[in-house]
Formats: C-alpha cells, sequence, structure tokens
C-alpha cells in the first residue's frame, strides 16, 4: 500500500470524478481525506496500486502530487494513549510525521519524512504491545 497525494481546486465534483475515474479502474481507496486551505484542496488516500492510480487520475487532470511509502500501524483500542505513545517513539527516533490518518480497518497510517528510521519503530512497537497472536497485519 502507498499514499498518493493529489491537490484538488476546492469546487463541486471534484471528489466525485477523482472517486469515479479511480473506480472506473477498479482501484480501491483504503483510507483517506480531504483537507481545504485557501481554495485548494489536499488529499491523501491509500491505494494498492499507486503508480496506476497516478497514470488514470492524471489522464483526467487530476494533479497527483506525490506517492508516499507508508506506515501501517495497528494501535490498541483498548489502551489509551497509543496514538501520542507511536508518535512520541517517532519523535524520540527523530522521524516527522508529514500526513497521518486512518484505513478502513482502523489502522493508523503515517507518511514519515525517514520511511527506514519509521519503520524500524514500527517493528519494535509490535514487538512491545502486541504478542504474535494478537495480531494479522
Amino acid at each position: 500500500m502507498k499514499d498518493i497525494e493529489i491537490i484538488f481546486n476546492n469546487k463541486v465534483g471534484e471528489l466525485a470524478l477523482m472517486g469515479e475515474t479511480l473506480g472506473k479502474h477498479k482501484i480501491s481507496l483504503e483510507g483517506g481525506g480531504v483537507f481545504e486551505k485557501d481554495g485548494l484542496s489536499v488529499a491523501h488516500f491509500l491505494v494498492e496500486e499507486a503508480d496506476r492510480a497516478k497514470q488514470v487520475l492524471e489522464e483526467e487532470g487530476i494533479i497527483v502530487t506525490k506517492i508516499n511509502e507508508v506506515i501501517i500501524q495497528k494501535l490498541r483500542q483498548d489502551v489509551p494513549g497509543q496514538l501520542g505513545s507511536f508518535c512520541r517513539e517517532l519523535a524520540s527516533a527523530n522521524v516527522n510525521i508529514l500526513v497521518q490518518y486512518s484505513d478502513h480497518s482502523n489502522q493508523l497510517i503515517v507518511v514519515p519524512d525517514n520511511y527506514e528510521k519509521a519503520l524500524k519503530v514500527s517493528d519494535e512497537w509490535m514487538k512491545t504491545w502486541w504478542s504474535h497472536e494478537d495480531y494479522v497485519i
């Protein structure tokens, strides 16, 4: 899975066109969101086929500015403070979070500035908070 970053003009029908275009090409969105600032909308969506998604969207005139590697992290919903603790571990490793959202399976999606470092933190986090039989990703 990868994150695609899209820039929209903030006008009626832009998100509909994006969703219809991906649907027509059998590309599913697995999570994400759209945020407006100063007349533009920035979207981040989790997709399995990021390069193909970029290609079909750009054929429709939709601007895909980046394809990002992501950390997919399962947090313990029964333990308050998991988001803060996980983000603190990333910060302690000097990893900046560029984008954060959830997927459709209630997993944390993080686009870090240093994917390799973030992956190591994530792997250690899983060992600390989950036993092997507790999780399947």
